[in-house]
Order: C-alpha cells, then structure tokens, then sequence
C-alpha cells in the first residue's frame, strides 16, 4: 500500500479493435472501452461518479462537443474535462494531468479515452458512400495542431511523418558511418522482433510474423512510402482502434475494492520538446530533449533503465526508435524488447491513440509480473517527447509538462540560391511506388537551412542509390520552391 491515500494509480484499463468494416463510429468505441475499463477496474458503477473525463484527439470525425457526448452516454457529469491536441504525446500529458490532480486532491477518478476508426472511413470511401456519424461539428473547427508547419515546408510539400522521419533517418544513417544498406539490414533486423510481439498481442492490427528482409525489401505490397522507408516499417494509422484507462486515489480504490494487485503507479514522467521544423535541427540525426527527458523521467520515479522490466519505446518511425535507444544508451536489439504492443507499424498506430494502448498494455503486464516499465511518446516531427515510469510499486515523483529541455532552432531561409550541403534528405514515393520527387534539407554557407527539391529524374535516383549527405548542391529559386541540382 501507498500509505498516501491521495496517491494517484490506474486501476481499469481496455483496448478494442474493431475488424470488420465498416465498424463503430469514435463516439461508440468511446463509450464501449470506458465501460471496459470499469469493468476491469470491478467498478462498472464508477463511471457516473467520474470527476474527470479527457479524450484524446481523433482524426477519424470532428465531434461538437466530445467530452459533453461521452458523458451523456456514460451518464457522467464531471467537473473536469479535456480534448487533446493533435500529438502521439497527447494520452500521457492527459493521464499526467489527472494524477497530478487526483495527487492534489482536486479530484478522484479521472477516465482517459481515444479511439480512431479510419480503416472504416477508408472502407466508406471505397464503397462511395458518405460518412454521417452523430454530432457533426458545425462549422468544423481548424485541424488540431498546436501550429501549423513552416511556410517553406508547405511549399516544398514536407509535411508528412513518411518524408519529415525519413530525411531525419539519413541525417542520422550519414552521422553514424552506416552504408545505405547497412541502414537497411539493421532495421529489418530492430523491427522484425517487434512482428513476434504483435503476433501474441490479440488487440494488435497485423498479427503475422515477419523476416527482417520482408520488412525493409520493396515490393508490389511494401512500397516505399518515402525513402529509405517501405510501407512495412512505418506506422499503420488505418485502423479501427480504441482504449482507455482509468486513473484514481489510492484511498478511493481502497473503497471500492480495488485489488492491490491491480493497481498500477504512474511513479514518475517527464515532456522534453526538439524543433518543430526538421531543418532547424541543430542535429537533424539526434535527439537532446530525448535524453534530457529520459533523465528527468528516472530521476523523478527514482529508478533507471536497467530496473525496467518491460519497454514500449514509441516506434512511429524506425528513426523515433533509434533515437530514443540512442539518448538512453539502449541496445535496439535488447533482449526485454522494444514494445509490448507490437509497436505502431504492426499492432496499429491510431493516429495521436497509442499511447493509451501502450500504456493499458504495460499495466497489463506489470499486473502480471510486478515490476517497472517504461512507455514512452512522440509528437509532430520528432518534436515532443513524453517519457513515463509505471510500477506496481508506489513512490516517485510524477512530474509535470513542463519542458525539460527546449531546443534552440536553426534559422530557415524561405527561397536561397547558390551553393549549399545536403543536411538530409529522402524521396517521395506515389501510391504507384514510382519516385516523385527528392526532398533535402541543406546546410547554407552563411549558417541556417533551406529545402529544396530534386525533380531530374536521373538526379532522383542517384539519391537512393548512394550516399547523399555531404553532397555539394547548387539550389535556385523557381517559384515558392527551391530547386537542387549537382
């Protein structure tokens, strides 16, 4: 026991995935793993009793008034509610804004919702039918970013996570020394292990082992979506997905009945954020605030990375994984694993979602052996970071969203022209699999960045053929884009 009844732990958790399309709208599969977590938690009569619900931001239908919805189904009227931004951090800044409020006695069971159902907006669209769920926002509110990209990545078109985590990818790959195919070779081989998890993971999307070369070699069915990336190694987000966690006091689970051995402690978190833009970087390879979270989050829970017994490292990208091991000074190849989901590209990404299910999956297993684990979370391009402490063992310090670490940008230069170094860079890929168009970050001579295309054909292939960072390039302004020859 925590001694301390205003101590904050999870007490119900629930993952739902939904497999035949069309399926649930968000608002259902809302109400039905809320009702789920109560249920784990044996307190289904809880729910009208909650003082807090939030709800992670789903892109799947703009509701108006989210919170207010659930509640109704729920029959619940909290004091308290909340509905995300757009960001993979998005479930851990709710969940630790509910324990630190349970911890200062502002309240004393808090629900944390999300779910995504793209795979049936997907499966509408394909059958040319409209999309009428209930509760349309009218009008529709703005996209839930925090802010929006640069101009000059609008321009260039470089504002999608295939083409932002990739050029970071080969930043990092030409910093380490790796050869095109060494890149290639070690990330079939880090996130091939993670196709076994997802196999044993009934909640997870994909549920088929996979050889670490089916993973990373093109096909018909595993394009590349932006290079060196294949469609098998990125983030699934057409999903049908839903989760939620129930958070209470120590003194209320002790009155409902709550088992001590289901009770799970958020010991210690911390929120770190890098640049918003990729090429204002300083190191467009690496992560600070990555570590600088890391630290905080153990210092805070007042354990390390050895005492974890379970990861979930949050694996958008497999630049996201390597990163995170890197600032942890973690074998990608360790034997506890990298997920206990099965991770983003197997189990499913639902949009800003899986960290809730990461985290309602490390419960699960630290209430089957008892223990410390470490679930972990990115938002935007690389940007924020949130880094938690779970245990079955109360104690620790939580921590709050505070940023442990800012970085300082690089300045961007919206049109250049003249001499400049490849920084980073990938090539879009169309649905088709053919090569679009390269897309590189550079390093200008008199400091800061530009973006720039490569649209020669001959050019865009001789960028996934050798090594590109450190090319000298010549860049010229045509229109809002810079364009890149050598």
């Amino acid at each position: 026991m925590s001694g301390d009844p205003r101590t904050p732990c999870l007490v119900g958790v629930a993952q739902h995935t939904v497999r035949v399309q069309p399926g649930p709208e968000p608002l259902d599969l809302w109400e039905l793993v809320a009702r789920e977590a109560a249920a784990d938690a044996g307190a289904p009569g809880l729910l009208t009793a909650l003082d807090s619900i939030q709800v992670v931001y789903t892109e799947s239908w703009q509701y108006d008034d989210p919170t207010a919805r659930l509640a109704e189904r729920l029959g619940a009227a909290p004091r308290h509610r909340a509905y995300s931004k757009v960001s993979g951090t998005a479930p851990q800044l709710l969940l630790g804004e509910a324990a630190s409020m349970i911890a200062r006695g502002e309240m004393d069971a808090a629900l944390v919702a999300g779910a995504e159902a793209l795979a049936t907006r997907r499966a509408l669209r394909k059958a040319g039918e409209h999309v009428a769920w209930s509760h349309p926002a009218n009008p529709k509110p703005p996209y839930g970013w925090e802010r929006p990209p640069h101009p000059a990545e609008l321009a260039h078109e470089l504002f999608l996570p295939v083409h932002t985590y990739a050029i970071m990818e080969t930043a990092r790959r030409a910093a380490a020394g790796e050869s095109i195919e060494e890149e290639r070779v070690a990330r079939g081989l880090m996130m091939a292990p993670m196709t076994e998890i997802a196999a044993t993971n009934p909640h997870a999307w994909y549920r088929e082992v996979a050889k670490p070369s089916e993973l990373v070699t093109p096909a018909a069915d595993n394009r590349f979506v932006g290079w060196p990336y294949t469609r098998r190694t990125v983030a699934v987000m057409e999903v049908d997905q839903a989760a939620a966690a129930i958070l209470v006091s120590d003194g209320l689970a002790d009155r409902l009945g709550v088992p001590q051995d289901k009770r799970v402690y958020l010991r210690g978190w911390s929120y770190a954020e890098d640049t918003w833009e990729v090429a204002a970087r300083p190191a467009p390879g690496s992560s600070p605030a990555m570590a600088a979270a890391a630290r905080a989050a153990f210092e805070r829970a007042g354990t390390g990375l050895d005492e974890m017994s379970a990861l979930d490292v949050y694996s958008c990208f497999a630049i996201a994984l390597r990163a995170a091991c890197a600032a942890m000074e973690l074998d990608p190849l360790d034997p506890r694993g990298l997920t206990v989901t099965g991770g983003l590209p197997y189990a499913g990404g639902p949009a800003s979602d899986y960290v809730l299910h990461s985290t309602a999956a490390m419960a699960e297993r630290l209430r089957a052996a008892p223990g410390h684990g470490l679930v972990t979370g990115v938002g935007m391009h690389l940007t924020k970071h949130t880094y938690a402490v779970w245990s079955t063992e109360p104690g620790g310090a939580l921590g709050d969203a505070t940023p442990v670490y800012v970085a300082e940008p690089v300045p961007i230069a919206d049109s250049y022209e003249g001499p400049a170094t490849v920084a980073g860079y990938t090539v879009a890929h169309g649905r088709d699999g053919a090569a679009e168009r390269g897309v590189l970050i550079t390093d200008l001579p008199g400091g800061g960045r530009a973006h720039a295309h490569v649209r020669h054909p001959d050019l865009i292939a001789e960028a996934e053929s050798r090594e590109l960072v450190g090319t000298e390039v010549r860049l010229a302004p045509e229109g809002p884009v810079n364009v890149a020859t050598w």
